[in-house]
């Protein structure tokens, strides 16, 4: 608060009198403070009192009846009355408006709009058109369309150009004459065709197929083609260059992992460890010995290229060479080392699901009543049960023979036969020949019999011996013509020009001599021993 000039010479006379003069210069000093300020900041000072001890949001749940509930009652009714005086009538406000837009202007509205976005410019309009612009009577068509269909899993070729366009009466005629061009279920999967529909009469009638093109094989292309109205196929054939893939390498730590980083597929090396552990055992190879493989590999003009099965295997470790040659005889694919011999593994297997109900021996028939040599083992089995051949063979009889009832022999490489007797019905044919497991007849009780059984029986040079005592692997000998068409062939394939290069360093790791060992032990557990 600020004094004048006159209050501060009366503070001067205070402060330089004493006693009774400077009280009386303090109180002419107090007759000029303002008064009105002191009475305002006290009246705020009650009021800001007042305020602070009044409740202004009353709980009307407690202290009903009191002066604080009353007065809490009479600020909500007031409340409540202003807001209701406050409210709007609930008649609307009158508008003009123009009328509705009809549908054609009602679209060409929204394609000016944000609307196309939302809807997914289902408008069809990009800009609205002005008077310039003319409404056609008929939309024109495209001459002709061009697309491609590709053949699915499982699906028919039929179907496919249906799916395309084309009538089912066009569609069902190209399938007839690409099915006597290739046969359609030969057609993979994934095959993709080039169609061309041309004009149609009729908006509502289909496009007739004007050209049809797609690779049926890898060495051919179809084409169907409309000349003069009809539709006639004309077949392309691709140049192939079938030149087998030859691969070389040394072996390293791992014959699998030398291989793989030469090229050879996965596929090629497993077959590659089967066919030379029958001659040479996977352990005996050692790390300086080289490898030599031989793939068939097809080429075709257009740059694809395909990779078949594995024609030769070799392996040079120091001056022994083991050289295996994939060779097709009895119309099984078999493998022959150089010199023509080949084996086929495994030993014989049970004729029939039974039990022995007697052995090869000395025995008293049960029919005739004295005691003669049984040459053979009888098998307990029910009527009617099959009857396999116990190894591969060829039939040299089969039909009634005395007291063997229905009876078929047939005989196997290395002097070996088997004869099989009282069957219920034959199904081997005399000349066939028949693989381990096949199917050649059924149990039954025919000659000499007193039950369903079969009589089983081997022989070796022409003598009986005891079927129980027989575990052992037929070596297969190419002779004569077949022979030197072996021979040939094998030379043929060691002409073949290494096609893929050495690795300089072949450091091999865990993970691939891990892959290459269970194919080494499955083929050395498979490597037949002659007994």
């Amino acid at each position: 608060m600020f004094q004048n000039s006159r209050q501060q010479g009366y503070a001067e006379d205070f402060s330089q009198g004493g006693g009774a003069n400077g009280a009386l210069v303090l109180a002419k000093a107090n007759r000029f403070r303002p008064i009105t300020r002191i009475a305002d900041s006290e009246w705020a000072a009650k009021v800001g009192d007042r305020f602070a001890t009044t409740d202004i949001v009353v709980d009307l749940g407690v202290r009903i009846g009191s002066r604080t509930w009353w007065r809490g009652l009479a600020t909500c009714i007031g409340l409540c009355t202003a807001a209701a005086l406050f409210t709007p009538g609930f008649e609307p406000l009158p508008v003009q408006y123009g009328r509705p837009l009809s549908g054609a202007e009602w679209d060409e509205a929204r394609s000016l709009s944000i609307a196309p976005l939302g809807l997914g410019a289902d408008s069809g309009r990009r800009l609205a058109p002005t008077e310039a612009v003319e409404p056609l009577a008929d939309t024109p068509e495209r001459p002709r369309v061009e697309m491609s269909a590709t053949i699915g899993q499982g699906d028919g070729f039929a179907r496919v150009l249906e799916r395309a366009g084309v009538s089912k009466e066009e569609a069902r005629q190209v399938s007839n004459m690409v099915g006597g061009a290739v046969p359609l279920g030969d057609l993979r999967s994934g095959t993709r065709m080039d169609l061309v529909l041309g004009r149609r009469a009729r908006k509502s009638d289909p496009r007739p197929l004007e050209t049809l093109g797609f690779r049926a094989k890898f060495d051919l292309k179809l084409a169907i083609e409309r000349v003069d109205g009809n539709l006639r196929l004309k077949r392309i054939p691709i140049a192939v260059d079938n030149t087998p893939l030859r691969i070389q390498g040394r072996v390293g730590s791992s014959l699998f992992a030398a291989a793989r980083s030469a090229g050879m597929p996965s596929d090629a090396i497993q077959a590659f460890i089967r066919a030379v552990a029958v001659k040479l055992p996977m352990r005996q190879i050692g790390s300086d010995a080289r490898f030599d493989a031989i793939i068939e590999h097809r080429r075709a003009e257009t740059g694809e290229t395909q990779t078949g099965q594995l024609l030769y295997a070799g392996v040079t470790q120091g001056g022994r060479k083991t050289q295996m040659l994939r060779w097709s005889a009895g119309g099984r694919d078999k493998w022959y080392d150089a010199a023509g011999t080949g084996e086929t593994r495994g030993a014989m297997s049970r004729p029939v699901q039974g039990y022995m109900t007697s052995s090869f021996g000395m025995r008293r028939h049960p029919i005739l009543g004295f005691s003669r040599m049984h040459q053979g083992m009888d098998f307990g089995a029910p009527m009617g049960a099959p009857i396999v051949a116990a190894t591969d063979g060829v039939v040299v009889f089969a039909g009634r023979h005395g007291g063997h009832g229905n009876y078929v022999r047939l005989n196997h490489s290395g002097g070996i036969a088997t004869g099989y007797a009282h069957m219920s019905r034959i199904i081997a044919r005399q000349g066939e020949r028949v693989r381990q497991g096949q199917l050649i007849g059924y149990v039954g009780s025919t000659g000499m019999s007193t039950g369903p059984h079969l009589h089983y029986e081997v022989y070796r040079g022409g003598r009986p011996v005891n079927p129980a005592t027989m575990s052992f692997t037929v070596t297969d000998q190419l002779g004569g013509a077949d022979l030197a068409r072996f021979k040939a062939k094998l030379s043929n394939l060691l002409a073949v020009r290494v096609t893929a290069a050495e690795p300089k360093v072949e450091k091999k790791t865990e993970e691939h001599a891990e892959a290459a060992a269970p194919a080494a032990k499955g083929a050395e557990k498979k490597r037949p021993s002659k007994s």
